[in-house]
């Protein structure tokens, strides 16, 4: 930490107290796939079950989006998650 990072803190909770602490939206890095990407992955996904690479490269193409192959894994394997519960 730095002492810039905690002043802000410290300011931040002086004028709206604890709140003022909590994790705003739109901090850090926005993900490559979101819950829009569901449909065109499982769409992917059920024209080539065999392959993952060939699945990628169709999401790739439907939505003009790229991400690496453990990104693309991982979002397969939450999707999965979310069908089990």
């Amino acid at each position: 930490m730095t002492h810039i990072s905690v002043n802000s803190w410290v300011k931040r909770f002086e004028s709206e107290g604890v709140k003022g602490l909590e994790t705003r939206p739109g901090r850090g890095r926005k993900p490559i796939m979101d819950r829009s990407d569901e449909e065109a992955v499982c769409k992917a996904i059920e024209n080539d079950i065999q392959s993952m690479k060939k699945a990628k490269e169709a999401w790739r193409q439907a939505s003009g989006k790229d991400a690496s192959e453990s990104t693309f894994r991982a979002f397969l394997s939450a999707l999965a998650r979310d069908i089990d519960v």
